[in-house]
């Protein structure tokens, strides 16, 4: 008989249904360490992603009770600084490539989120966290500081109780995730995926123009300063309120009736 040679699954889930983009770590057996192999992945999906118009949110979400352990440390023992620096920067184009997409992205998580695992938390838009999750940026206690991770980090909490996370190492319970704002929503398990569908169906009700125009606005304005932020405010505002859809989301308000969406 002919030998027969079992498939791997796939390192990345990845499935767009009723307008989502279902992107699910599959490594539960590594905790859903990123490896290169995995980057890769995600890095491939984000431009599938952007480029589908029936996405219209993004879910990340993970197999097994870990959401994600950081870096594949099998991978980085004894490596050339030229090897290091491919792998950051492919994790760096990654966790940009999240705020970049110009669907919103909403991380599901279920489990322990650490080192680049936190990171990946943080460069999501929105996230919902299990009550049982716990979150950590432990590279000082390996000789490794999270100076990649920092820096979603440090724009979604504040820069204290960032700094605590990154000189200690000690994890954080999802309710003081919340309170900081690295976190929306804190949740019993049984009820995340409730949680993450309540998010994506208020993101849905909206022109997804709108969204588009909102979000890559959103995160060019954190950069700049307030009156640079308002300059650039104007000018999107502008360029929105003159499209399809605005027009016709006024219209429908002041006629009482739900808007048709063009996607213009």
């Amino acid at each position: 008989m002919p030998s027969s040679t079992a498939t791997a699954a796939p390192v990345l889930s990845t499935e767009v249904r009723g307008g989502v983009a279902h992107l699910v770590l599959n490594r539960p057996e590594k905790r859903n360490a990123l490896s290169r192999e995995l980057l890769e992945a995600l890095e491939a999906a984000q431009a599938r992603i952007a480029a589908d118009q029936s996405a219209r949110v993004v879910v990340v979400a993970a197999q097994g009770p870990v959401f994600c352990s950081g870096h594949d440390l099998t991978e980085m023992v004894g490596c050339p600084a030229e090897e290091y620096q491919r792998l950051f920067a492919l994790c760096s184009r990654v966790m940009l490539g999240f705020r970049r997409l110009p669907q919103p992205v909403i991380a599901r998580v279920q489990g322990t989120a650490t080192a680049a695992g936190c990171q990946l938390v943080a460069a999501c838009d929105l996230a919902v966290a299990a009550e049982s999750a716990t979150f950590a940026t432990p590279g000082v206690k390996i000789g490794l500081f999270c100076t990649t991770p920092m820096v979603p980090l440090v724009r979604a909490v504040p820069p204290k109780a960032a700094l605590e996370m990154l000189l200690t190492g000690k994890p954080i319970a999802a309710r003081r995730a919340l309170e900081l704002g690295l976190v929306n929503r804190v949740v019993a398990a049984n009820e995340l995926d409730g949680a993450v569908q309540e998010l994506v169906d208020a993101i849905l009700i909206s022109s997804p123009m709108t969204i588009r125009l909102g979000k890559a606005a959103f995160y060019d304005q954190l950069a700049l300063d307030e009156p640079a932020a308002y300059e650039r405010a104007t000018c999107v505002m502008t360029d929105n309120a003159g499209r399809a859809d605005a027009q016709e989301g006024m219209t429908a308000f002041l006629q009482k009736r739900p808007p048709v969406w063009k996607g213009r």
